[in-house]
């Protein structure tokens, strides 16, 4: 029963869906069944668990030449995903199921060895590829991944055995957000300097460094971070959801509208921080996308490995080159890292002697690198809090607090911008500063005797806007330019 039939499906590549054409011929001759068009051995694999799911179902396999090609071919197909719309394929060439089912439809999923049909990673990019192409998507019933999306049809299956009547049920698209109560600024003892220029960093989405002796609350600061954020946008939940679903990431705490806090382990790879693989996965620098990325231990991490994230603090977007072609991941995230300034950590300490050599204690602060270190606006000491504070009861600053402060910078920023026009480019981050001709003076005085480089001038103006934005003023004041200062020159991680 010769026959062809051509479903539409689609790969992923970064965080976007690529249509593909299945093509599937069943003729005469050698009686085979061949997968080509640049696969990789998971593609290859379908053939079995297809022809195993196919006789499960009740259908037949035919008994004859089989032929499916994925085109374009130039373009490398990764991944189980097809297995469903190469057995949808068959079954209408060969007209065991009627050709309008796969009239109209986008086909994504894989098949288990019993008929089932499973979920993909990355689902909530094939819908928007649907969507774009005015198609149907057809996928299994268990939906992980996915969030409504407008305009978008969308067919259930459990079983490829449902194709016989055909019986499309609801998608169901399940995720868990954690309930945990966000932790709190007010449980963090002292560090009220602290606080203030992570509410700066906040406000302006600034990177900072802390450094600090061991217990003196780094780690939890950081950890609070998300807390003085303000909720996702409709447009920042797409995208969140999108660069998680991709990775295979539940997508719960996107929806809830919680920022992104990823914290990867200092002995992270090049491919686990930045992306990478076969095929290419988003890194942790891309699941923090509109987020905080928390690096802890810095000069821990592999100094190939930190030096990689540079680009994407500058562009906000990760490019991966590989033979096929460059694949992009959003990566527009909040650095915050942390240090402490010497191996045994108590270099400066006023409390504990420092055991380590001055050899040491400059080997140890050139780990980071300066060319990474000028890109981060904020540099901090943190101290270690007296047992005292403590001890007592009433906490300090609270996160309510602080998040007043952010909101009402973002907001004042907005409307700026709107007013004046979105400014880019360093002279018109400069010229937001409405500097006076003496406080202009004053930082090219400043500049020049601490030898800053022409992007820590601008960092620190950006961040002095930043403060003047939280006061509410038009104009960057000496005052705020001194803050601003305050927390950029600083003689290293050992201060």
């Amino acid at each position: 029963m010769p026959g062809r039939c051509v479903v539409r499906s689609a790969v992923l590549r970064g965080v976007e869906s690529v249509p593909i054409d299945v093509e599937v011929a069943v003729t005469g001759g050698v009686v085979g069944f061949n997968v080509v068009g640049m696969v990789d051995a998971a593609v290859q694999e379908a053939r079995e668990r297809v022809r195993a799911a196919i006789k499960v179902a009740g259908f037949s396999m035919p008994y004859e030449r089989v032929l499916v090609n994925l085109a374009p071919s130039s373009l490398r197909k990764t991944g189980s995903g097809f297995d469903l719309a190469i057995a949808m394929g068959v079954l209408a060439a060969t007209g065991q199921i009627d050709r309008e089912l796969v009239r109209d439809v986008l086909v994504i999923g894989e098949l288990s060895l019993d008929g089932g049909v499973r979920s993909v990673k990355g689902l909530l990019a094939h819908a928007l590829c649907a969507r774009d192409l005015g198609l149907a998507l057809v996928c299994s019933e268990e939906a992980e991944g996915l969030v409504p999306v407008e305009s978008l049809r969308m067919r259930g299956l459990r079983c490829i055995g449902d194709l016989r009547e055909p019986s499309f049920v609801p998608v169901s698209m399940h995720f868990s957000a954690d309930e945990d109560a966000e932790p709190d600024f007010s449980e963090v003892s002292g560090n009220e300097m602290a606080k203030r220029a992570l509410q700066i960093a906040a406000a302006g989405s600034h990177g900072l460094l802390m450094t600090g002796p061991p217990g003196s609350g780094k780690t939890m600061l950081a950890s609070r971070v998300p807390s003085i954020l303000p909720p996702l946008s409709q447009d920042e939940m797409l995208e969140v959801a999108l660069v998680h679903s991709v990775a295979g990431e539940s997508i719960g705490q996107a929806l809830a509208g919680r920022r992104p806090f990823r914290a990867p382990h200092h002995s992270a790879t090049a491919a686990g921080l930045i992306g990478g693989g076969s095929p290419v996965r988003p890194g942790e620098v891309c699941l923090a996308h509109h987020g905080v990325l928390f690096l802890d231990e810095l000069p821990e991490f592999r100094s190939s490995v930190l030096q990689q994230i540079r680009q994407p603090l500058e562009d906000g977007r990760v490019r991966i080159a590989r033979a096929e072609g460059t694949v992009a991941f959003p990566s527009r995230f909040m650095l915050i890292g942390a240090a402490n300034p010497c191996p045994c950590g108590y270099f400066g300490d006023p409390e504990k002697e420092c055991t380590c050599t001055a050899k040491q204690v400059r080997d140890y602060q050139n780990r980071i690198g300066g060319p990474l270190l000028d890109r981060i606006d904020l540099h901090i000491d943190v101290r270690r809090v007296p047992p005292s504070d403590v001890l007592a009861v009433q906490g300090g600053t609270s996160s309510h607090d602080l998040l007043e402060g952010v909101m009402a910078g973002r907001e004042y920023a907005s409307w700026r911008k709107e007013r004046d026009g979105a400014v880019s480019g360093a002279g018109k981050v400069i010229e937001s500063c409405y500097l006076s001709a003496e406080d202009e003076s004053f930082f090219e005085q400043v500049a020049r005797a601490n030898h800053m480089s022409g992007r820590g001038i601008v960092r620190t103006a950006s961040v002095a806007r930043t403060i003047a934005d939280m006061a509410q003023s038009k104009v960057v004041t000496r005052a705020h330019l001194c803050e601003a200062l305050g927390f950029r020159l600083r003689e290293g991680i050992g201060g």
